[in-house]
C-alpha cells in the first residue's frame, strides 16, 4: 500500500521537483499540492494524506500554525517539515506543535525518502545536522516563555495576515468572520503585545517566525 503524500510549499518549482522525484518511488504516491497552509488544511480534509511535507514560511497561513491545526484535528496525519531554516526556534516550534520530522532543503533527496518511511513507521526523523542542536536546546526552549504564546490560535492567524498587508475586510473574508470581529482581534493583539501600529506588528511577526519578507 502506497504512502500518500501532500506537498505544501509556496514555490511551485519545488513542489513540481519533489513530485517528479517522489513519483519514481514505488511505495509513495503524491496525492496533492498546496501553495499555503490554508489550502493544505483543506486538502487534508479532501485527500486524507498519510504525510504532509510542509514548508514553514508560506503566505496566508504559515507551516507552524497549519501543522498545529492539522495535528490537532487529524492526529493520524503526520507532518515532516522541509525548510531552509536551521534556526533552533523554527525547529523547536515545529516539533512543539506536533511535527514528526524536520529536514533541511539542502539535504539530498534520499534523505527525504528515508524520512517519509521512518515517519510512516511511527518514528520521528531529524536531519543529522540539526539533531545535536535539538538535543541540547529543545528542553530549555520548551520551558522558556515566548511572548507570542500569549496569543490565541485565531490571533496568530490575524497577526500573520495583518503583517502580510491584508486589509480588515480581506482578513474577515478569509477567516469567515465579520470585519468588526477582526478589528476586535487586532485591538486584543496590540494590547497583549503592547504594540500600537501595524509596522511594529509586522516586525514582530517576522521576528517570531509567523511570516517573512519573502513570499
Amino acid at each position: 500500500m502506497s504512502i500518500k503524500i501532500l506537498l505544501a510549499d509556496d514555490h511551485a518549482i519545488i513542489r513540481q521537483g519533489l513530485r517528479s522525484l517522489l513519483e519514481k518511488e514505488s511505495e509513495i504516491e503524491v496525492v496533492g499540492e498546496a501553495e499555503d497552509g490554508r489550502k493544505a488544511l483543506r486538502l487534508v480534509r479532501e485527500l486524507a494524506p498519510d504525510i504532509i511535507v510542509m514548508d514553514i514560511t508560506m503566505p496566508n497561513l504559515n507551516g507552524i500554525d497549519a501543522t498545529r491545526q492539522i495535528v490537532s484535528s487529524y492526529p493520524k496525519v503526520k507532518v515532516i517539515a522541509l525548510s531552509i531554516h536551521s534556526n533552533k526556534r523554527f525547529i523547536a516550534d515545529m516539533l512543539k506543535v506536533g511535527a514528526s520530522g524536520y529536514i533541511l532543503k539542502e539535504c539530498l533527496f534520499d534523505e527525504l525518502v528515508q524520512a517519509i518511511h521512518r515517519v510512516s513507521g511511527g518514528e520521528t526523523y531529524l536531519s543529522p545536522k540539526i539533531t545535536g542542536m535539538v538535543v541540547s536546546d529543545y528542553v530549555e526552549y520548551l520551558i522558556t516563555s515566548h511572548s507570542v504564546s500569549i496569543l490565541t490560535e485565531r490571533e496568530h492567524e490575524v497577526l500573520q495576515l495583518l503583517a502580510e498587508g491584508k486589509s480588515t475586510k480581506q482578513i474577515a473574508l478569509a477567516l469567515h468572520v465579520s470585519p468588526k470581529t477582526i478589528e476586535a482581534n487586532r485591538r486584543q493583539i496590540m494590547e497583549k503585545l503592547n504594540i500600537h501600529n501595524i509596522a511594529e506588528l509586522t516586525k514582530y511577526a517576522i521576528r517570531e517566525g509567523l511570516t517573512s519578507l519573502e513570499t
